[in-house]
């Protein structure tokens, strides 16, 4: 009995340094989309939870975005006179599985982040019009909330390949009205005001939303695995009533959407893997349901995805580093708008991040049963 404690007590210690790294510094990118843990019941080596079990994961993810993109072309220029604006952004996302069944298992994930925004132009302006000072906007605290069921098609192991469908819903548990101290504000530029912070860093969209999302595994051989990932985020409501810091729109709630597509290589080591596949994620200028306008930065990152892995029966940790190899700010409906309205085509710009760092643990607690009912006990 002490030592199930005791295991207890070491997989739960891990997933609380991870948040206290998360929470150390803050931010989100323009463009890139708030989250995307996975959120299903696959163990790799373990296999999928069965009857009974759950597991408890944790997602870090970080990356920080400072290169401006009008469309796919970089205002390179940005970085060269020091005025781009720099995003750090940290997120932790505790999930839960629950099997229900061998195939039908639920999840909850509990979503934290700490953002910090740098920039000159919100705080008296760019350089030579403005006063060239920068600062800093932060925010930190739980984001929006997921829960959600999944399926899995066929049996653990009667097949070399399975897929699980999952839907779910998004609540709108984080901050979306967040405010921080703005700097070298006022017509004479020597105030400063507690205003609301940046899209980019606000905590929630403000709407309730729901998501879809398409998950498997083909073996192709005992050593290599294809593996997918399908997410999209619809966010009905058009937007959430929080007028930008100028006042001129409120914030949109928009859609999101994610995917992922990979290999697998297991070596003769057990337990060890390596990943090596491609990820897109973003957000559209238009909501499939729903209206699109207000203020948002609509866009898509396209990276190569190398990544390692490592699972015994009941313990998964991997570690991927996404390399963006293409970036594009769309048109958003706004800038189409008023393209449309003037003749004059408008399209503004966002901070991209190089790279994305996203470590995951995640354990599983089994059910074993017996005459006398249901036991949950850690097996190795």
């Amino acid at each position: 009995m002490n030592n199930i404690f005791f295991r207890i007590s070491v997989a739960y210690m891990a997933m609380l340094c991870l948040l206290v790294v998360g929470f150390e510094s803050s931010a989100q990118g323009c463009v890139a989309i708030r989250g995307f843990s996975s959120c299903n019941s696959f163990m790799e080596n373990g296999g999928i939870l069965m009857k009974g079990d759950f597991s408890v994961g944790s997602n870090f993810r970080y990356f920080e975005s400072f290169r401006h993109f009008r469309g796919t072309h970089e205002e390179a220029n940005r970085v060269e006179e020091g005025t781009q604006v720099i995003n750090d952004s940290y997120f932790v996302d505790i999930t839960f599985n629950y099997a229900i069944s061998d195939r039908l298992y639920a999840t909850v994930l509990l979503p934290f982040a700490s953002h910090s925004r740098s920039s000159m132009y919100e705080h008296g302006g760019n350089p030579p019009n403005g006063l060239g000072e920068r600062h800093n906007t932060r925010s930190s605290g739980l984001s929006d909330m997921r829960l959600g069921l999944g399926y899995w098609l066929f049996k653990d192991n009667s097949k070399g390949y399975n897929f699980a469908l999952g839907t779910g819903i998004k609540l709108p548990t984080g901050d979306y009205n967040y405010m921080d101290t703005f700097y070298n504000q006022g017509p004479n530029k020597d105030q400063d005001v507690l205003d609301v912070v940046d899209q980019s860093i606000q905590l929630g969209d403000g709407g309730m939303g729901f998501n879809v999302d398409f998950q498997g595994y083909y073996m192709l051989s005992n050593s290599f695995t294809l593996t997918t990932t399908l997410y999209y985020l619809f966010n009905p409501e058009e937007t959430n009533g929080v007028l930008t810091r100028g006042g001129s729109s409120e914030f949109s709630v928009p859609d999101q959407f994610a995917a992922q597509l990979g290999a697998l290589y297991s070596p003769n080591i057990k337990g060890l893997s390596f990943y090596l596949g491609g990820r897109i994620e973003g957000v559209p200028s238009s909501d499939l349901i729903g209206g699109s306008n207000g203020y948002r930065r609509p866009g898509y990152a396209i990276s190569v995805d190398p990544g390692i892995n490592y699972n015994t029966n009941n313990l998964s940790l991997s570690l991927n580093v996404p390399v963006a190899i293409e970036r594009n700010r769309t048109q958003s409906y706004l800038d189409k708008k008023r393209t449309k309205e003037t003749g004059v085509f408008t399209q503004g710009d966002a901070a991209f991040a190089d790279y994305l760092i996203n470590f995951n643990l995640t354990y599983r607690f089994r059910n074993h049963r017996n005459n006398k009912g249901v036991d949950f006990n850690l097996v190795d």
